[in-house]
């Protein structure tokens, strides 16, 4: 099957189980942050997520018959998209979470492909910005500065700070889905760059969490948090990452950037109703607008809807 027809095609009801069942798992690291964070700072929680999550895959490698290349080419792009992917992200979006509520940081997260669309334009050849990719990025931009509000001018507080970091790490996680091109060209599996890097983020993380958070001086946490780390790094890195790739192949890249849409819904919902979380209306507007702008990046909404018109103008 060429990739043209995977990515145009509608997907089957089992595909849109699998999306929605990703993007609880991806709303779920949000919850999940936000309950280990409580217990335990912030690289001893990111070391735990990405070094199990680690093992799990190499042990799932294994099974498949895989292994991880010995290139040291490979390895150092392996340690490239670990740093951005990884690493950077998830340290900054837990720091944030010390401060704002999973929901919050969830839909900051939405802002990933706007970011993307934008570096993509000066740093690839073949993904130029188009009428509807600016639309779409100046509707999302405008949405992030009213979820941030007139604070971010007024008065650096923490909260506005934690905003910005999980804003920041945006900002990583679109260069690390333009720096993770090349393993296409490596001829390197997804499943194993996936392992690749994070293996590679607990090789970078490990030594900063020693000296930073000194965990040999930490109180034993309780079941809760270390559930919390387990459940990062089992259901939101590990399993996710097996749905993603399936998914891609099956889906496409056009139909798995839905996701987008429906992780902050997860988060939100899961920090509503275990966390005692509540967002203020610049935060759904934002989300609103993000969302907004998404659709008109994607462009998928306003075909639907001249396909739906269109009928509708011929019967007159």
């Amino acid at each position: 099957m060429s990739n043209e027809t995977v990515t145009n095609r509608p997907m089957t009801t089992a595909e849109w189980a699998t999306l929605v069942f990703l993007s609880i798992l991806w709303g779920g690291s949000f919850f999940f942050n936000a309950v280990g964070v409580k217990e335990l700072p912030v690289f001893t929680v990111v070391v735990g997520r990405v070094a199990l999550a680690a093992v799990l895959m190499l042990g799932l490698l294994r099974i498949m018959g895989l292994k991880l290349p010995s290139d040291r080419r490979i390895w150092a792009a392996f340690f490239g998209i670990g740093l951005l992917n990884n690493a950077i992200p998830f340290s900054l979006i837990v720091g944030g979470q010390q401060h704002i509520a999973s929901g919050v940081a969830s839909i900051l997260n939405a802002a990933t492909p706007l970011f993307t669309v934008l570096f993509a334009h000066f740093l690839t050849a073949d993904e130029k910005m188009t009428g509807n990719r600016l639309i779409g990025v100046l509707i999302g931009f405008f949405g992030v500065a009213v979820m941030v509000g007139l604070d971010a001018v007024q008065a650096l507080g923490s909260h506005v700070t934690a905003q910005l970091m999980c804003l920041s790490a945006t900002v990583s996680y679109a260069l690390a889905s333009i720096y993770g091109r090349r393993f296409r060209a490596m001829g390197v599996p997804p499943l194993v760059t996936a392992t690749g890097q994070v293996a590679a983020a607990s090789v970078l993380l490990v030594p900063v969490m020693l000296l930073v958070d000194r965990p040999w001086e930490l109180s034993m946490p309780g079941p809760a948090a270390l559930g919390a780390v387990a459940g990062l790094a089992v259901l939101s890195t590990a399993l996710a990452y097996v749905l993603f790739f399936r998914l891609l192949a099956s889906a496409g890249a056009s139909n798995l950037a839905l996701v987008t849409f429906l992780v902050p819904v997860s988060a939100i919902l899961l920090g509503f109703l275990f966390l005692d979380e509540v967002l203020t209306p610049r935060h759904l507007a934002g989300m609103a607008l993000i969302g907004l702008g998404l659709a008109a990046i994607d462009g998928r909404p306003w075909r639907a809807i001249r396909r739906l018109a269109s009928p509708a103008v011929g019967r007159r």
